[in-house]
């Protein structure tokens, strides 16, 4: 069974002026509007809480991972050289990727084309590192995910986006869970996709990619400064949302707006 969130009440907006934490308020730029974010290693359930999170609180959901995934499909499909950053930050530039939400999630398209699907094959997996390990293509994408916030209140999910993309977050958490039960939820996933794999295997992945993202020259895996940090290991996907809500709700930072 994946990983995922069943039922959740919506969340009442607060009026605006209504339990404002002045603290909390001052971390926000002028040209932005709210930020939440969710940082953490691999298959610690990030996609599917931040999906939930954003649902509730009537946000927009920023896979920033998909936004690289497009990228690098688009770079293969075309034929570049992976590891020229000169072309990658091209094709970074001239992709125009857009993220839709519908009843599935979200839909990922780039250039007008449908990828969803394309942008999760093996093929993206294993060359991902070359777009998202490029200092001049980071800053393009970096540009991008600052462009959502500046027109959505945003839940952005990632592996930097408390430390580099949106540093003045009004609240980070950094979700976390055990390697083995990380591995397993990552099995179910692929079990459900109809993908041949052992627990060992993907315990051995998800290891492996742990200690790759913690290395990573730009971006790496790590806490931001006055995050909360969540351990999923033994709660439902349900209890995790429950919980971050709860954490928003205390600061205060959810005026609705006219």
């Amino acid at each position: 069974m994946r990983w995922q969130v069943v039922n959740l009440k919506p969340l009442p907006c607060l009026r605006r002026g209504e339990f404002i934490n002045p603290a909390s308020l001052s971390n926000a730029t002028e040209d932005r509007l709210l930020v939440i974010t969710v940082d953490g290693p691999a298959a610690a359930g990030k996609s599917t809480v931040a999906r939930a999170l954003a649902r509730r609180l009537g946000f927009r959901y920023l896979d920033t991972g998909a936004l690289y995934r497009a990228v690098t499909w688009k770079a293969l499909e075309a034929g570049v050289d992976m590891t020229d950053a000169r072309q990658l930050t091209a094709v970074a530039q001239r992709a125009r990727i857009e993220l839709k939400p519908d009843s599935q999630g979200l839909r990922v398209l780039c250039d007008g084309c449908d990828v969803t699907r394309e942008i999760r094959t093996p093929e993206v997996t294993q060359n991902i590192y070359h777009v998202a390990d490029e200092p001049p293509v980071r800053k393009v994408l970096i540009e991008q995910q600052r462009q959502f916030s500046r027109r959505h209140d945003l839940v952005a999910e990632g592996r930097d986006q408390g430390t580099e993309v949106f540093p003045d977050a009004e609240v980070k958490f950094y979700l976390d869970a055990s390697v083995e039960e990380r591995a397993r939820r990552r099995l179910s996933d692929l079990v459900e996709s109809g993908k041949d794999a052992s627990l060992e295997e993907v315990t051995c992945e998800i290891t492996e990619r742990d200690a790759r993202d913690r290395s990573r020259p730009m971006g790496a895996l790590r806490k931001a400064s006055g995050a909360v940090v969540l351990d999923s290991t033994d709660m439902t996907a349900e209890e995790v949302v429950e919980l971050m809500v709860r954490e928003i709700e205390g600061r205060g930072v959810l005026p609705c707006r006219s």
